[in-house]
């Protein structure tokens, strides 16, 4: 009997640590196991042709936010060409009901941590014991006991991949839009093993660590320990935390501090500033501990922090969310992401949508559509501002130019007008060339804001001249030749003067 473990990452970067755990909790099992990874991006009647070459008895697919609908597909296809084969479901999409892809032709669905049910199931069917029950519901595990994967990245995802792994599960807040808030319980996974681990995996040339933990920081020995383990190296790495924002004791500020340039990123769930919307999603709310956590990572780390905000959450519109971004640009100059609220089958969010007139799409991703603060045609632009704010703002391409769209540390308002009129230039948000992006905001800048054009070209030649090669576009170079003679006249008076002194 061949068992066949697989999904769709949403790029091939990324990596299951589900299915590792998974494979290493196989037992006896194990050696009739295989971990076939694919991409969103692969054609999926090709994605079943490689499955089904291992002629196997049983697959079991993990199933995800990203991924849910062409789940549905190669199940399809598989069931069609092999009917007989054996197939499970598991991941966050299928834990929760109700479903809302049609997941009717697998076999069985394993909701909650898959980590040992996976093995017991497929025990069972190969001893001709198929379960009647056809939904097997949630089994916390005792992390103490559980097989870690890490041996089951090879050398090829240790060179290619980024390497996701954890200390913990589960999270202590009840944020209503968040699966996490599912399991309130923090677990730990015995920490001198997982060192133990993460130092083998670092001898075998890892160094992109992407920590799934919900809440890293919570927990000071176990953050102190793992900071200590990257911190104690000299060669170049990347590691990468969510943390919470009001949680930063000086134990772990004094570390962190300690990170080099370009070896830490910290992703901090801000959602709202909003107190009363805060309150609405049963979201913790410490403004101050907030402002005074960022503003230290901001003076004293060299971290990439990644700020995330939510769009469309109850009772908040969207003049709210723009005191939100405009307070956070004032706190700190780093990457702030938008997200559009999901609702995730699972969580407490849905007791909002009388209320509030909460509408959501029935398709993956499940966005708000509307609310009765929100109406349908500004979630849309939101959803185009969010893409052109990380082309404009976190890709740091425009880091000077993007800030004359700003008054007194405030841009929202500039910003959204400024989103709608790229819309109207192109009907897109996607395969928009960076000269072309560059274009547009001088344009805009120029035509429609009335701003000189010399103070804008200045700005833009700053950014063009940041990175090395890149030409500078036809009508800026009038402003970039007028700069290099200006450059060459100071030079040239500063020489005389130096010849008339030595004289």
């Amino acid at each position: 009997m061949n068992i066949i473990l697989t999904t769709l990452n949403s790029r091939f970067t990324h990596s299951s640590l589900g299915l590792r755990y998974i494979l290493a909790n196989m037992k006896e099992l194990t050696c009739k196991t295989k971990l076939l990874e694919f991409s969103i991006n692969n054609a999926l009647q090709s994605v079943a042709e490689q499955i089904l070459d291992e002629e196997p008895s049983i697959v079991g697919i993990g199933v995800y936010i990203w991924n849910a609908t062409e789940v549905k597909e190669l199940i399809e296809l598989i069931k069609k060409v092999s009917p007989t084969t054996t197939i499970i479901l598991g991941g966050p999409e299928v834990s929760y009901e109700p479903f809302r892809v049609d997941y009717s032709l697998a076999d069985f669905i394993i909701q909650g941590e898959g980590d040992t049910s996976f093995y017991n199931l497929a025990k069972k069917i190969s001893e001709g014991k198929k379960p009647e029950i056809r939904i097997i519901k949630p089994v916390m595990e005792n992390l103490k006991e559980v097989n870690l994967p890490y041996e089951y990245y090879t050398d090829e995802d240790i060179k290619n991949r980024y390497i996701y792994v954890e200390a913990s599960r589960g999270c202590p807040f009840s944020c209503e839009f968040c699966l996490s808030s599912m399991d309130e319980k923090v677990r730990t996974f015995d920490l001198d093993l997982l060192m133990e681990e993460f130092e083998k995996l670092w001898q075998r040339g890892a160094r992109n660590f992407k920590f799934v933990d919900r809440t890293f920081n919570i927990n000071m020995r176990l953050a102190n320990r793992i900071l200590d383990f990257f911190l104690a190296k000299d060669a170049e790495y990347f590691a990468h935390f969510e943390v919470i924002p009001d949680h930063f004791p000086e134990s772990i500020k004094e570390k962190i501090a300690l990170f080099p340039h370009g070896a830490l990123q910290l992703e901090i769930g801000i959602q709202t500033l909003n107190e009363l919307i805060a309150e609405n999603i049963s979201r913790p709310l410490k403004l101050d501990k907030i402002k005074e956590n960022i503003a230290f990572l901001e003076e004293y780390t060299t971290a990439h922090i990644h700020l995330d905000l939510i769009v469309g959450l109850p009772g908040e519109d969207l003049k709210s969310f723009g005191k939100n971004l405009d307070m956070l640009i004032s706190m700190s100059s780093c990457e702030i992401q938008i997200g559009i609220l999901k609702k995730l089958s699972g969580t407490a969010i849905d007791r909002h949508d009388r209320t509030f007139g909460m509408v959501y799409s029935d398709i993956p991703p499940y966005d708000i559509l509307k609310t009765n603060e929100v109406s349908f045609k500004e979630i849309q632009n939101m959803k185009r501002f969010a893409r052109f704010w990380d082309i404009y703002y976190n890709s740091g391409n425009f880091k000077n130019s993007i800030n004359l769209l700003k008054t007194e540390e405030a841009i929202y308002e500039n910003f959204s007008d400024f989103s709608l009129w790229i819309y109207e230039q192109t009907a897109s948000t996607y395969k928009i060339s960076i000269e072309r992006q560059a274009q547009l905001l001088f344009d805009y800048l120029t035509c429609t804001l009335f701003l000189k054009k010399e103070v804008v070209a200045e700005a833009m030649l700053k950014d063009i001249s940041k990175v090395k090669g890149r030409a500078v576009p036809a009508y800026l170079r009038p402003y970039h030749l007028m700069k290099k003679d200006e450059v060459e006249i100071k030079n040239s008076n500063f020489n005389k003067r130096q010849s008339k002194h030595m004289l």
